[in-house]
C-alpha cells in the first residue's frame, strides 16, 4: 500500500473497573488481558446512524472480512440504534475511531460507539475500516505494544500530530501514540509492525529501532499475527452446546479464556438464577436464541471480585436459551461450575 498522507485513527477511552490492589499477580494478569473480549459466540449487532451507500457497503465488506477467518463471533445489521452494540456514524468532522471491545456497552443508545471521519472506499480506508472493528473485538493499538521497543522523539511525534490533517491535543497524542499499554495486557512478546492494528508515520518520528527512522509503512490489510490474534481468542464454534438441567451442577475445567457453553430449556416461565461457583473470575452471559439470532438478556462479570458471577432473569417456556462462561482465572485447579435454578 502506498504512503498514505492522511489522518490516523482514534481510540475512544473507557475508564476500566479499579482492580482490587491486593491481587495476585496471575490472576491481575488475566483479567486485563481478557476483560476487554466478548464470549465466544456473541452476535454482534451494529448499525449506521448515518452515512452516504458506498461508505455503508465499505463497512459492511470489512466486517465480512474478519467473519470470513471463521471466528466463532457473528455480527448482524440492524436498523435501529436501540438493538445495536455498535453503532457507526460518519461524522466527517471527528476522525476515525472506535471504543475498544465491551467498552461499547457503557455507551448509551442513540451515541455511536464508532466513527468513520474520511472516504473508506480508497484502500487506505479498507485499512481503515477494518482497524475500527478490531478495536471493537478487543485489540489495542498496535505500536503501543510495550514489547516493540519503539524510542520516540516525542516532541515531534507532539508536533506531526497536533499539525494538519489530525490536529490532536497532546493528550490524545499521548493516549493513541506514546502511550505503553500495560505488559499484562499483552498477549505474546512480539510486536508485529505489519498488523492493521498499526498506524503508519513519516520518517523522523522513530528514534529506534533504526531501520524505521525513515517511517513505518504497514502494507495495509490484515496480517498474520492479527488472523492468529482473532482466531485465539474466537476459535470456531461448537454449536452442540449440552443441556443444562435446572439444579444440576456442571462442573467445568478450563484454561484462562476458555470457554463452555450450555443450552437452557426452561421447564416453566418465571424468574431463574443462572450463577457460576468455585473460586474463579469468569463472566457470564445468557442468550436467547430467536430463530438462530443471539440476543444479549442478561450478563455478569466477577472478575477481581471474591464472589460468583450471577444473573436473575426470567426465561420463558418454549423459548431456547444458551448460558455462555468464559474464564479469567481459576487459582491453581482450573476448576469451576455452572449451575441455573
Amino acid at each position: 500500500m502506498d504512503t498514505p498522507s492522511g489522518p490516523h485513527c482514534d481510540v475512544r477511552p473507557r475508564t476500566a473497573p479499579a482492580l482490587p490492589p491486593d491481587l495476585a499477580v496471575p490472576r491481575e494478569r488475566l483479567i486485563r488481558l481478557l476483560r476487554s473480549q466478548w464470549v465466544n459466540g456473541t452476535r454482534l449487532h451494529y448499525c449506521f446512524m448515518d452515512g452516504p451507500a458506498p461508505q455503508r457497503d465499505a463497512v459492511r465488506a470489512a466486517f465480512a472480512e474478519w467473519k470470513d477467518l471463521g471466528i466463532g463471533l457473528e455480527f448482524a445489521e440492524v436498523a435501529e440504534p436501540g438493538e445495536a452494540e455498535v453503532r457507526i456514524a460518519f461524522d466527517q468532522s471527528d476522525g476515525s475511531w472506535s471504543y475498544i471491545g465491551r467498552d461499547v456497552l457503557q455507551i448509551q443508545v442513540g451515541e455511536p460507539t464508532m466513527n468513520f471521519g474520511w472516504d473508506l472506499t480508497t484502500e487506505y480506508g479498507r485499512s481503515t475500516a477494518l482497524h475500527e472493528i478490531g478495536h471493537t473485538l478487543g485489540m489495542p493499538h498496535e505500536h503501543q505494544n510495550p514489547f516493540a521497543g519503539i524510542v520516540w522523539d516525542e516532541e515531534k511525534v507532539y508536533a506531526y500530530f497536533g499539525g494538519p490533517p489530525n490536529g490532536w491535543s497532546r493528550q490524545q497524542t499521548h493516549h493513541n501514540v506514546l502511550r505503553k499499554i500495560d505488559p499484562s495486557e499483552v498477549e505474546g512478546s512480539t510486536w508485529d509492525p505489519d498488523s492493521v492494528m498499526e498506524y503508519w508515520f513519516p520518517a523522523g518520528l522513530i528514534r529506534e529501532p533504526a531501520r524505521f527512522q525513515a517511517g513505518l509503512n504497514p502494507p495495509g490489510g490484515l496480517s498474520a499475527a492479527d488472523r492468529e490474534w482473532v482466531s485465539t481468542f474466537y476459535p470456531p464454534l461448537d454449536t452442540s452446546a449440552p443441556l443444562l438441567e435446572p439444579f444440576a451442577s456442571r462442573p467445568l475445567s478450563l484454561a484462562p479464556g476458555e470457554q463452555a457453553d450450555f443450552r437452557i430449556e426452561p421447564p416453566a416461565s418465571r424468574s431463574y438464577q443462572v450463577a457460576t461457583f468455585g473460586t474463579a473470575d469468569t463472566v457470564l452471559v445468557v442468550f436467547e436464541d430467536v430463530d438462530g439470532d443471539m440476543r444479549h438478556v442478561a450478563s455478569d462479570d466477577d472478575s477481581g471480585e471474591d464472589r460468583n458471577a450471577t444473573v436473575t432473569v426470567t426465561l420463558l417456556h418454549g423459548r431456547r436459551y444458551v448460558v455462555r462462561a468464559r474464564l479469567y482465572w481459576a487459582g491453581a485447579s482450573g476448576q469451576t461450575a455452572v449451575m441455573y435454578w
